[in-house]
């Protein structure tokens, strides 16, 4: 942290396209938590898509056309570490762009793991007064690809919550039916897989599923048979 004061390095926050064109609302939660942690950030309105849906779509020479546009914006605002709530995003940014560029030494962070570290260093202080049985849904990108499993669980028990697990979790975390294009070109294989997703929540009673990726927000929301929130929606509530 020195160090990059020191160099003048920025810290982005990057929403991802579908918090910044579709759920803003999750957008200004993350602002508000990362302010109250004093963490001090820019946004850069020039940067495009990550270019995840077009690498899975097998656009190899457009999705590097967008790593290479965004590569050298985020040069020119001498930005040394990039914050996100989009797990694909922080995926392709921390795994796929240093394939790209030899000299790649930003450091990319999901934001479930930095408000968790904030709470564990007393720079955030949330109200502890939650109830009632809550389950976690693991984001494929955020699960299975980056293998960060713990700081969500660790959030929504810090609550106060009761977190019980579904019967696939973690690295067996059954998929919500909305990423990799399924949703967009698949859209009923996609419904039956997140209505599986909605029963294993039920079936243990729970009473809202929480999920730390806005596409599976969005896939699970779908059916309203169970509150299905954002982790940031979860922890607004408890901010002092």
């Amino acid at each position: 942290m020195f160090l990059e004061k020191l160099l003048g390095k920025n810290t982005l926050y990057y929403p991802g396209c579908l918090t910044k064109f579709v759920y803003n609302n999750l957008k200004e939660n993350y602002e508000k938590i990362m302010k109250k942690i004093g963490i001090r950030f820019i946004e850069i309105d020039e940067l495009v898509c990550c270019g995840s849906p077009v690498k899975n779509a097998g656009y190899i020479q457009q999705f590097k056309m967008l790593a290479r546009k965004n590569y050298e914006i985020l040069k020119r605002y001498n930005v040394g570490k990039i914050l996100f709530n989009c797990p694909a995003c922080c995926f392709v940014f921390k795994k796929e762009y240093p394939k790209l560029f030899a000299d790649w030494n930003i450091e990319c962070e999901h934001l479930v793991q930095t408000i968790w570290n904030a709470v564990e260093s007393k720079r955030l202080n949330l109200r502890r007064n939650g109830k009632g049985i809550v389950t976690y849904h693991d984001p494929c990108y955020l699960g299975r690809y980056l293998g960060i499993y713990e700081e969500p669980r660790k959030l929504i028990e810090y609550l106060g919550y009761k977190l019980i697990e579904m019967e696939e979790n973690k690295d067996r975390s059954l998929c919500c039916g909305g990423g990799g294009g399924l949703r967009a070109n698949y859209p009923q294989l996609s419904k039956e897989i997140a209505k599986d997703r909605i029963k294993q929540a039920l079936d243990i009673k729970a009473k809202i599923l929480v999920s730390s990726c806005p596409m599976c927000v969005a896939a699970l929301s779908q059916f309203k048979k169970i509150k299905v929130l954002d982790i940031s929606e979860l922890i607004i509530k408890h901010l002092r």
